[in-house]
Parts: structure tokens; sequence; C-alpha cells
């Protein structure tokens, strides 16, 4: 879509409150399928939103005290506006909170981040988000592999391969097309005959990055094995095999995207 017809950030948060006007609608939505990014941070707001209405929601309706009326000397025909007026307070300082954690998640204070160790992170939601799926555990299956490669490859703007993993007893379900930081990333799924699961989260690095070796990390029950080779950064997860089963197909991994 052309830059003129981005949506502004008025009409991207009215979309997350579903307030935005039925004429846009569409056009937003296909702006943000292609963007997927900013497709996750609307949804985050949209979801923040929910959390901030389940949480005050019910105080709308409290009444107000009958002691504090007292106090404030609202005689009964008042009743109505006063009402009206705690909840427009109510409903202001629930706004205000909503605005300063937008404006928080827009722009996060500065924090020295290791890279590859947040994307060790964000394999690792993707893997616990997916890996439970019985029926719909990726976008594109294993029946399609020449397809899933060359569309992930393009979306990625990067060759991607998906290694055979035959030797470790793991063939391959399919793949998917997930948000990253800055941009579009790819993640395939293998899986045992028992239904042991592994994912392969790979994103495209920025040139001159600097290679890094196997790291490990875990996050909750889900084990991460990740590293940076020249342009491209990977993470393996998986919350069903042990560490020493993750490195030893992690360096199966390794071996055949070096070759």
């Amino acid at each position: 879509m052309s830059e003129a017809r981005q949506p502004s950030d008025g009409e991207l948060h009215a979309y997350a409150d579903g307030r935005v006007d039925p004429d846009r609608k569409a056009a937003i939505e296909l702006w943000l399928a292609e963007h997927p990014d900013e497709a996750e941070r609307i949804e985050a707001y949209r979801r923040f939103g929910d959390e901030l209405r389940a949480l005050y929601d019910p105080v709308l309706e409290e009444p107000v005290p009958s002691h504090l009326m007292r106090s404030a000397g609202v005689a009964r025909r008042w009743w109505p506006a006063a009402k009206a007026a705690v909840w427009l307070v109510v409903g202001l300082a629930i706004g205000a909170l909503a605005g300063w954690q937008m404006h928080d998640w827009r722009t996060p204070v500065p924090v020295a981040i290791d890279p590859a160790a947040a994307m060790a992170r964000r394999a690792a939601l993707a893997h616990a988000t997916y890996s439970p799926e019985v029926r719909h555990p990726v976008e594109v299956g294993a029946d399609q592999e020449q397809h899933l490669v060359t569309w992930l490859s393009k979306r990625l703007g990067t060759k991607v391969r998906a290694p055979r993993l035959d030797e470790a007893g793991m063939s391959l379900v399919g793949g998917r097309l997930l948000p990253g930081e800055n941009g579009p990333v790819a993640q395939f799924m293998y899986q045992t005959p028992a239904g042991r699961r592994i994912t392969l989260y790979v994103r495209a690095e920025a040139r001159g990055n600097r290679e890094t070796a196997f790291r490990y990390s875990r996050e909750n029950n889900v084990g991460v094995f990740y590293w940076i080779d020249r342009d491209c950064g990977y993470a393996l997860a998986s919350a069903d095999l042990t560490k020493e089963e993750l490195l030893r197909i992690a360096t199966l991994v390794y071996k055949q995207l070096e070759s």
C-alpha cells in the first residue's frame, strides 16, 4: 500500500478500540496485513484495552456512597448529574492510564538489550504459542515444502532453508510467517512420531552483525539454543527435549545450513 494511504495513529487507535469508520476499516486491515509488526502492536493495544475494561467497567456500575452524596450536599434531583460526573472522572482516569501505557509501549525507555537474547525470547514465545496446536500448528504444511521455503525467503528478503532432521528422528510439519522486532520472521516446525516437537525460528539480520556461537537460554519450560551466522539469526526451541538433545539437533541444523 502506498505511503499516502497509511493509517494515522488516531485511526489505528480507533481501530484497536473498535471505533473506526467502517469505510476505513477494510483499508486499515489491508495495511496491517502488509505490516505484521504494526499488526502485532495494534493487537497488543486491543488486548490492553480489553483488560482495562474488564478491570474498571464494574466500578462504573457501583453506586456513589450515600455519605459522599450527603457531604457534597447534592439534592436528590441532581443525582443523575452527579453520577454521570463520577463516571466521567473514572473514565478519564482509565483513559489517562491507557494513554500512558500506550505511550510507554510506543516509546520504551532505552535499555541495552542483546538482540540475540531478545530473539531467543521471541522464539520461545512463538514455540509455546504454536507447538501445542493439533489442527493448525502451521500455515503451510510439509506437503508444500518448496512453496513454503520460496514464500518465506521472499518475505524475509534472504534465502532460508528447512533442514532435514531425519537423522534425529524428526520430520517437517511445516512452517509459518511471524512478526519480528524489525520485520517478518520464519518458523519451521518438526516432530517425532511420538509427537515431540521443536521449532526453528529464523530472522534476517542486518548486515555487519557480529556472529555468535551457540548460546542457551530457558524461558519458563522452553529451552532455546540460538546463534547468529552471516545474514540470519537462528533459534531452535523445544519444551519436549532435554538440553543435550536440543544441542545435538542444533548442531545438525548448523552443519546443514553451513553446507
